[in-house]
């Protein structure tokens, strides 16, 4: 996280996008809460570590990766707004997804029982699918790059950005730590990687949903990465009783070690949770946000902006009411799973889940962190008259301090006479 003395929190960029209170920082990059002034809405704002900046491959890796993500329109993808570099400081705009990642669900709750994979598979591989569809690779899946919405709704982020880094001439040891135990073995030995290596990524990640843990050891990254292409990936069921037949399939036709084998896609291996859902009659589900990434959100939504003068006397031009309302922004484009459908634990052994390494499943419903954050709204009168106040105050200084340079100009004029 980012301290209060952040620098850049109030700046504005583009003068269109002002930057209101930090939510994560990463290897690569810090996320912000902000406010497109333009368009009077919440974003969030992903600002490049300033490594990125002066580099002219990166930029514009950057930049093409950004209008590609752009260009497309999922319920399982974060949408892309805007790309641009204001300065020293290269950001993305983005979707403000009020959540917290598949990384930080796992820790909170340890594995999950297979429907509610389910849920969290069909929504991340929509959307890697309609990506595929489109020729785009997202080459670094993994949990930190799976959000789930406090409406339960399952979202891709950071497509592109490791191909833009792994472009530039700036090497990442976080982007190598972060994607080691996820890579395909294509990533590892070769720069030949299609949809199938996204496939590979997403047959690990749900491995390590179904069981609490990777499949592969390593002491260091690149030995963890080396593993795969002696090693095939064991059945989660090998390490947890109790997992469907049918899930067992799934991962292991997705991180078979030769891609030719592999689904596809992410749509073909979609379907194939489709129909593994339909033979277990699997109950629909609504994944929680993760509780205290939630309520972190929140906290930064919440967070009091101090507005320049500036941005007073645009509200006043601009529009009339509220500067914003954080909570009108984020409707899901897609439908939402039913929030009403409670795990039966007749159908899973809770037992079976005592062999992970993670926290055990209690058998809960995860009906997610209720979110409060009403009375962040500004009042935007309240605004325009500190804005007029302030401009009065202006001008009346202005205008002493020119009549007191009047005043000794004439004196010095008389004195020279």
């Amino acid at each position: 996280m980012t301290t209060p003395d952040d620098p850049l929190l109030n700046r504005v960029l583009e003068r269109r996008y002002r930057i209101d209170a930090p939510i994560a920082r990463g290897g690569m990059s810090a996320v912000y809460v902000g406010t497109d002034l333009r368009l009077h809405r919440r974003v969030a704002i992903k600002v490049m570590d300033s490594r990125y900046v002066g580099d002219p491959l990166f930029l514009r890796r950057f930049e093409f990766e950004a209008r590609a993500v752009a260009g497309l329109s999922h319920p399982g993808l974060v949408a892309v707004y805007d790309q641009s570099v204001d300065g020293d400081i290269a950001f993305l705009v983005m979707e403000l997804v009020r959540g917290g990642s598949l990384r930080e669900l796992l820790r909170e709750r340890g594995p999950m029982p297979p429907h509610a994979v389910a849920s969290v598979a069909i929504g991340m591989l929509g959307g890697l699918g309609t990506a595929h569809r489109a020729g785009l690779v997202h080459r670094d899946v993994k949990p930190e790059n799976v959000l789930v919405s406090d409406t339960g709704d399952i979202k891709v982020a950071d497509f592109g950005l490791v191909r833009a880094v792994a472009e530039a001439g700036v090497t990442s040891a976080s982007v190598i730590l972060g994607t080691a135990a996820y890579l395909s073995p294509e990533q590892v030995h070769s720069t030949d990687i299609d949809a199938r290596s996204d496939v590979y990524s997403a047959g690990i990640l749900l491995f390590e949903l179904l069981t609490g843990r990777q499949p592969f050891r390593g002491s260091t990254p690149l030995a963890l990465a080396y593993q795969r292409l002696t090693y095939d990936v064991p059945a989660p069921s090998d390490l947890i009783e109790g997992v469907p037949p049918q899930f067992d399939e799934i991962v292991l036709r997705a991180t078979e070690r030769e891609r030719r084998h592999r689904f596809a896609d992410g749509i073909d291996m979609q379907h194939a949770i489709l129909d593994a859902a339909d033979d277990l009659d699997l109950p629909a589900f609504t994944v929680p946000a993760p509780s205290q990434a939630s309520a972190r959100v929140t906290s930064a939504i919440a967070r009091p902006v101090t507005r320049s003068v500036r941005d007073a006397d645009r509200d006043d031009d601009d529009r009339d009411g509220d500067w914003y309302d954080h909570r009108g922004d984020d409707d899901p484009d897609g439908d939402d799973w039913d929030r009403g459908a409670d795990w039966d634990r007749e159908d899973w052994d809770r037992e079976d889940w005592d062999e992970t390494d993670g926290p055990e499943w209690d058998g809960a419903e995860w009906d997610g962190a209720e979110w409060d954050g009403a009375d962040d709204v500004l009042d935007s009168g309240l605004d325009r008259s500190n804005g007029r106040l302030l401009t009065v105050v202006w001008l009346t200084i202005v205008a002493a301090v020119a009549a007191g340079l009047g005043a000794v100009g004439w004196a010095v004029g008389t004195a020279l006479a």
